[in-house]
């Protein structure tokens, strides 16, 4: 079974798409018109090997909040979509993500409820044309989007480049393991019965 979505929004800010496949081969097409982000969305798709196009056209002569919120809206809406009923997923998945001065912690738990722990302080302002504090946002705008627990901590590092994309890195790996399948779980792997 192939698990994708498709997901549109649009508002008077900002315009996107995203396509996910959650059982791809890390192949990705991606253009938000912010070249570092779109560097972490590449990574993203090619270490948890999922494949993703993702469009946005956003208000970026304002800032890039607008694009960066909204496409973690709409990733985190396609991940809910895409993992379905989440029977027979194993629901958990962590990471530790080394990535030369970085090392970065993800854990996700694919819950049903929202929550977002972030422990970083990135030593600039920017990497490229990102803003650094976007950063929190984006996984805050996922994990609420997705119903999703995401711990994600900077362990060490020293450069913001390094720091943002072992985040990423992090969390696709991490995600990865959570929306894989075990045949050992014939439901949903809650002593509830229910996700």
């Amino acid at each position: 079974m192939v698990r994708t979505a498709t997901i549109s929004r649009k508002t008077k800010e900002t315009e996107l798409s995203i396509d996910l496949n959650l059982d791809g081969t890390g192949i990705s097409r991606i253009s938000t018109g912010i070249g570092f982000f779109d560097h972490m969305l590449e990574g993203f798709s090619k270490h948890g090997f999922f494949d993703l196009n993702c469009t946005v056209k956003g208000d970026l002569h304002v800032d890039g909040h607008h694009t960066v919120e909204d496409t973690g809206i709409v990733l985190g809406q396609a991940i809910a979509q895409a993992v379905g009923d989440k029977k027979g997923i194993r629901r958990y998945g962590s990471f530790i993500l080394p990535m030369d001065d970085a090392l970065a912690l993800c854990a996700v738990d694919l819950c049903g409820r929202p929550y977002l722990n972030f422990d970083c302080t990135f030593p600039t302002e920017r990497v490229g044309e990102l803003d650094t504090e976007l950063v929190r946002e984006f996984f805050y705008a996922v994990s609420y989007s997705a119903g999703m627990n995401l711990h994600i901590k900077m362990l060490d590092g020293i450069n913001a480049h390094h720091m943002i994309e072992s985040m990423f890195k992090s969390f696709a790996k991490a995600l990865d393991q959570a929306v894989g399948t075990d045949s050992r779980i014939p439901d949903v792997l809650s002593t509830k019965g229910s996700l």
